[in-house]
């Protein structure tokens, strides 16, 4: 067993240069300087006293440093999943209450133990079923819905908190005239200055800066703002160790929307990490580590009452760019982090709800993307409409059920275009021994009595009637004039026994009509499960070939060495 894989700390720990720890503890001071505000505003998102966002940005930071892959990745709470966590959690208990609370830390239990599982058994493929585009709906419709969820603390208006956007616009029109107008300016500046200095320099700690701003407007001129809502008493100290009740009905009841944070948790931490990788030659993301690394980080951090956490985007970014290269740069912040806890607390006591409403609001509307929109008009409409569907489904429907729908739209995409992949009649390249795509090749050559056809993609029981049917279609084009059919089969990678199966019944119909069946450029597995099936019953060894060409050429003359010796290869390996 290798440790290096399971601990990867003891991997790049050994081989810690000095020259890496300045930008590994500039790195971490700066992500904690952005943490620290960010973790107290999401906490507030997430229907918790802001306390628990500092002790999500505490242990799970520490574990995932030991057991992550990627070693820039910033692990700690997210505006996503924090609305997320809201959403579930708030449909069993009243928001910020005790009950809340521990349901909360149980659903960072369940999250964390369904990763660690999945990781353990390598089930990262199944996260796979989200594409891209879906993800990118997804994200955009939540951080859409986060923004407008802050909009009762940006503005000082009890506006009601939901993850459909059609109850949210209905409130925030109906209420809007009731804004308070000391906490609408405050909030306003504070989104113009964060704006304005990422603008400047995206390393500029605007949160700490309007933190700051806020905390002293409040300390100096709180008597004349006394309509503008603070945080006020922050309690001081580390957490505890504390063990969640596992009530079995409370948990069945949470299994939905741990489901739904397992998913979008995984997503952003492997996003982000790949994207970072790709940066250095200097580690490797490992997918189903990660999910250990991410189930280890929630389900230890529940112990010592975080809720669930998940990689931040910006975060990550800014820790890579500020030179951090490995796990000590979020060791480094999470000392930080506990710091603040013992003794800096109190100081947090003036800040306004809104300056923390503006770092949230302008975080999340940089997560929605038109730019992917954009682009998918233009380079895949399927991609395009399945975004679009994503979103809406979101917004319409709330992020539980966006998300189902996301997978399942995922799901029948997947299915449609295996079950109807590209298909080609090819045709001779003048003076070589190429067969090329007709449709793309206007030059080629086609002969009235050969058909050559190929095949995209795996042959199974979802498209073996499209296989089937395509076929009949090119040999009806021929006519009576078709004397041989050659399937090129470098692009079928996997054969089941349906389509095995089918193609003897073709091959069978085929003999019939006088029609001679070619196969050429099968790959060794498929060979086997062709040979496997009984292909060989039906035809001879000398059907197979290695190219196209080695077929037509074999039909016309007759007589071909290269043939005969790939006959003889293909024999002797199956003796």
């Amino acid at each position: 067993m290798d440790i290096k894989k399971i601990i990867p700390i003891a991997d790049w720990l050994p081989h810690y240069k000095t020259s890496q720890l300045k930008g590994d503890i500039f790195a971490g001071i700066t992500v904690a300087i952005i943490l620290i505000p960010q973790g107290i505003a999401y906490a507030l998102i997430a229907g918790l006293p802001p306390i628990y966002g500092l002790y999500s940005a505490l242990v799970p930071q520490i574990v995932y440093a030991i057991f992550g892959t990627s070693r820039q990745v910033a692990i700690g709470p997210v505006a996503m999943d924090s609305l997320i966590v809201a959403t579930g959690v708030s449909t069993l208990a009243l928001a910020g209450s005790e009950s809340y609370i521990s349901i909360a830390i149980l659903l960072a239990l369940v999250v964390g133990i369904i990763q660690f599982l999945m990781g353990i058994f390598r089930l990262g493929f199944i996260v796979n079923f989200l594409s891209r585009p879906v993800i990118t709906g997804f994200t955009s419709a939540v951080a859409l819905t986060i923004g407008l969820n802050q909009f009762r603390n940006l503005l000082g208006v009890e506006f009601l908190q939901s993850d459909q956007i059609y109850i949210l616009l209905s409130d925030v029109f109906h209420k809007l005239p009731q804004f308070n107008t000391h906490t609408t300016i405050i909030g306003t500046a504070a989104c113009i200055i964060i704006i304005v200095f990422r603008k400047i320099n995206k390393k500029i700690p605007s949160a700490l800066i309007v933190v700051v701003l806020g905390i002293a407007t409040m300390h100096f001129f709180g008597n004349s703002l006394t309509d503008v809502a603070i945080v006020k008493n922050i309690p001081s100290g580390l957490p505890t160790l504390y063990f969640p009740e596992l009530d079995i009905a409370q948990i069945k009841e949470l299994l939905p929307i741990a489901f739904t944070l397992v998913m979008v948790g995984y997503l952003e931490t492997i996003s982000i990490g790949k994207t970072l990788e790709a940066k250095q030659d200097d580690y490797r993301v490992e997918p189903n580590q990660e999910l250990i690394a991410l189930g280890l980080s929630n389900l230890l951090g529940s112990l010592f009452k975080s809720y669930p956490s998940a990689s931040s985007f910006s975060r990550s970014a800014i820790n890579a760019e500020s030179g951090g290269t490995t796990g000590v740069s979020a060791i480094v912040s999470a000392i930080i982090v506990m710091i603040t806890l013992l003794f800096l607390t109190p100081v947090f006591y003036y800040l306004p709800k809104t300056v923390l409403a503006a770092i949230i609001v302008v975080a999340v509307f940089n997560l929605i993307n038109f730019s992917e929109a954009k682009f998918l008009w233009k380079a895949n409409n399927l991609d395009f409409w399945l975004l679009v569907a994503t979103f809406f489904s979101t917004l319409i429907f709330g992020i539980e059920y966006g998300i189902l729908i996301g997978v399942g739209l995922s799901i029948i995409v997947l299915i449609y275009r295996t079950s109807r992949p590209y298909v080609a009649e090819l045709g001779k390249v003048p003076e070589s021994d190429f067969y090329k795509n007709k449709a793309r090749f206007k030059e080629v050559i086609l002969e009235k009595d050969v058909l050559v056809f190929r095949f995209d993609a795996q042959l199974f029981y979802a498209n073996a009637n499209y296989f089937r049917d395509k076929l009949d279609e090119m040999t009806k084009e021929k006519g009576t004039a078709l004397k041989l059919i050659v399937l090129d089969g470098e692009s079928i990678n996997r054969v089941d026994s349906t389509g095995v199966e089918m193609l003897k019944d073709r091959i069978k119909y085929f003999k019939k009509k006088g029609v001679t069946f070619y196969l050429a450029g099968i790959k060794g597995p498929v060979r086997d499960a062709l040979f496997r099936g009984g292909l060989l019953e039906i035809i001879d060894i000398n059907h197979f070939f290695m190219r196209a060409n080695d077929a037509v050429k074999f039909y016309k003359t007759g007589d071909n060495e290269t043939q005969r010796k790939y006959a003889q290869y293909i024999h002797q390996a199956y003796q």
